[in-house]
C-alpha cells in the first residue's frame, strides 16, 4: 500500500526519517572530533604534513563513505600504515608515495571487482594481533622522539638506541630546553586523556579524550607562550594537494614499486575488512558487502594517491565511535568528511596552534592500546605455537619492517598448518608376545618414512595388531605401503591383524567430504 493511499504511513515516515537524520548528524560530529586529531597525528607519524592526513579524511568521508560496502564504517588515515609510509618516504622521497598508492588502490579495486574480499580476511589471528602489536610498539618508540620535539630515526632499533640520548641529552638536565616544554605538552595531553577515560560522566561518554587532551595542551602552550613545534596547515586548500609524477620513481626498481604497492594494498585491505567484521559484530542494523567495501577502498586510495594524500583504511576506533554514537546510515560517515573539509576551510588558524608534541602523545596512547595482553591470553588457550608466532611477528616488525614481519608471521602460520595436516604418529608397543602398531593423525605420502620406520621395528615372529582408529585421514600411498608389508609378513608365516576396511574407509570418507 502506498503512502498516498495510507496517510498514516506518510505522516509517520517523515518523523522517522528526521529522527534517523538527527542521529546521523550527531554521530557525524562525534566521529569528526575523534578523526580530526588522528588524521593530523598519523600524517606526521608517516613523515608527511598534517594536511595530507586531513585530505585523506575528507576523501574517506565524502567519497568512500558514499560508496562503501560497510555503511557505518569510517575510513581515513590508519596508524597501521604509518610505519610502511614512513619507511617509503625516508628511503625514496615524498614523491614516490602518490604513484605507488594509486597502484595499490588499483589492486584493491580489481580485487573487489573480482569478488576476493573475504579472502583478505583469511589471515590467522596470531599474525593479525602480532602485526597490530608490532605497529603499536613502533609507533610508541617513534613518537617518543616527537613528544620531545625531536625527529624520529629511520628504524625501530635506531629509535630505541636514540632514546637514551633524547632523555639525557635533551630532557635532562633541566635547563628550560625546548624538549622540556614539548615533554610538558605531551604529559598534559596524556594525563587529560587518562583522567577522562577513567572519570568521564556517562552523559559525556561520546566526547573523545584525545580532543580534550589536545585542547588542554594547546591552551597551556598558548597561555605560557611555549616555544614548541606546532602543526603546519596551509591557508589555501589547493596548497594541500600535490599531484603525483613518475619522476619520483626513478630511483626504484619495478619489483620494489610493485612489491610496495602490493604490501600497501594487502595491509590496508586486511585492516579494513577486519574492521568491517568488527563493526558487524557490534551492531545488527546493516551488514557488510566485503567486495564492495574493498572496491570502495581502492577508489579512495587511488584518489589519495592522485592528490598526494595518505593511504586510507577502514578504522575501528572511528567506526566504533560512529556506531556507539547512534549512526543509522552512511550519511554520518559522509557528513564527518564534510566537517573535516569545513574545519580546513574555516579554522586553519586554530589547527596551526596545536603543538606537534600533543598529537604525538595521542599516538603514543593509541600505540600502547594496540599492544593488548588479552590477545596473548586468548592465543594461549590454543597452545604455545600461536603465542610464539605472535611474538616472532611482533619482534620481526620492530627489528626489521612491517612487511617482513607480516610475511614471517604468515610463513610460520603456513608451516603450522602444514605440520597439522601432515603430522602422523606411529608407535610400536610390545605386550607379552603381541606387537601393537598404533597409527594416529594424518597419513599422507609425507608420513611414509615414519610408517616404514615403525613397521621395520616389528619382530619377524609373533602376532601383530595394527590399529588405525586414531587416523583422521590416510591416503592411498600409505595404504599401499601397509598392504605390501602385510603381504610380505604373511608370506613368511607371521600372523598380522589389520582392519583394512577401516583404512579404506578413512580414505573414502575424507575424499567424499572434500568433494562435497
Amino acid at each position: 500500500m502506498s503512502n498516498e493511499l495510507n496517510p498514516s504511513l506518510a505522516t509517520s515516515a517523515v518523523p522517522q526519517d528526521k529522527t534517523a537524520f538527527m542521529k546521523d548528524f550527531s554521530a557525524s560530529l562525534v566521529v569528526f572530533l575523534v578523526a580530526l586529531p588522528l588524521c593530523m597525528g598519523i600524517a606526521m607519524a608517516s613523515g608527511m604534513p598534517a594536511a595530507a592526513g586531513l585530505v585523506t579524511g575528507i576523501i574517506g568521508g565524502l567519497v568512500v563513505g558514499s560508496i562503501a560496502g560497510s555503511p557505518l564504517q569510517v575510513s581515513g588515515p590508519a596508524a597501521g600504515l604509518a610505519v610502511i609510509v614512513f619507511e617509503l618516504i625516508r628511503e625514496h622521497g615524498l614523491m614516490t608515495l602518490g604513484p605507488i598508492l594509486m597502484l595499490a588502490g588499483a589492486i584493491q579495486l580489481t580485487a573487489g571487482l573480482l569478488k576476493t574480499g573475504r579472502w583478505f580476511r583469511a589471515i590467522s589471528p596470531e599474525v593479525i594481533h602480532g602485526m597490530l602489536a608490532g605497529i603499536g610498539v613502533l609507533i610508541v618508540i617513534q613518537q617518543f622522539h616527537v613528544v620531545l620535539d625531536r625527529s624520529p630515526e629511520h628504524s625501530g632499533p635506531a629509535n630505541i638506541a636514540a632514546m637514551w640520548g633524547a632523555v639525557f641529552g635533551g630532557l635532562f638536565p633541566l635547563d628550560g630546553s625546548r624538549e622540556e616544554a614539548a615533554a610538558l605538552i605531551g604529559l598534559v595531553t596524556l594525563v587529560v586523556m587518562l583522567l577522562w577515560e577513567k572519570f568521564r560522566p556517562a552523559k559525556l561518554r561520546l566526547v573523545p579524550g584525545a580532543l580534550l587532551g589536545i585542547a588542554a595542551a594547546t591552551t597551556v602552550a598558548q597561555v605560557f607562550h611555549l616555544q614548541v613545534h606546532r602543526v603546519s596547515v596551509p591557508t589555501n586548500l589547493g596548497d594541500m594537494i600535490t599531484l603525483p609524477g613518475l619522476a619520483g620513481l626513478q630511483g626504484m626498481t619495478w619489483t620494489g614499486i610493485v612489491g610496495t604497492a602490493c604490501a600497501l594494498a594487502f595491509i590496508a585491505s586486511a585492516e579494513t575488512l577486519l574492521s568491517a567484521a568488527a563493526v558487524d559484530q557490534i551492531q545488527t542494523r546493516v551488514k557488510t558487502n566485503y567486495d564492495r567495501e574493498l572496491a570502495a577502498q581502492g577508489v579512495g586510495n587511488m584518489l589519495c594517491g592522485l592528490l598526494g594524500a595518505l593511504p586510507m583504511t577502514g578504522v575501528i576506533v572511528r567506526s566504533s565511535a560512529n556506531v556507539h554514537a547512534g549512526a543509522e546510515t552512511r550519511k554520518s560517515t559522509i557528513m564527518h568528511g564534510a566537517w573535516i573539509l569545513l574545519s580546513v576551510l574555516a579554522l586553519p588558524f586554530v589547527l596551526r596552534m596545536i603543538p606537534t608534541a600533543s598529537l604525538a602523545a595521542v599516538l603514543v596512547y593509541v600505540g600502547i592500546r594496540l599492544v593488548k595482553p588479552s590477545d596473548v591470553k586468548k592465543l594461549a588457550r590454543f597452545g604455545k605455537v600461536p603465542v610464539m608466532i605472535y611474538v616472532v611477528c611482533l619482534l620481526t616488525i620492530v627489528l626489521t619492517n612491517l612487511l617482513t614481519g607480516v610475511l614471517v608471521g604468515i610463513g610460520l602460520s603456513l608451516l603450522k598448518l602444514l605440520y597439522t595436516i601432515t603430522h602422523l604418529d606411529a608407535r610400536v608397543v610390545e605386550d607379552e608376545g603381541l606387537t601393537h602398531i598404533h597409527l594416529s593423525g594424518i597419513g599422507t605420502f609425507l608420513g611414509i618414512p615414519k610408517i616404514t620406520s615403525a613397521l621395520d621395528q616389528v619382530r619377524p615372529d609373533g602376532v601383530v595388531h595394527l590399529h588405525s582408529h586414531g587416523l583422521r585421514y590416510v591416503d592411498h600411498a600409505c595404504i599401499e605401503v601397509i598392504e605390501e608389508w602385510v603381504e610380505r609378513r604373511e608370506e613368511k608365516g607371521q600372523r598380522v591383524h589389520v582392519e583394512m576396511d577401516k583404512l579404506h574407509l578413512r580414505y573414502r570418507t575424507r575424499v567424499s567430504e572434500s568433494v562435497v
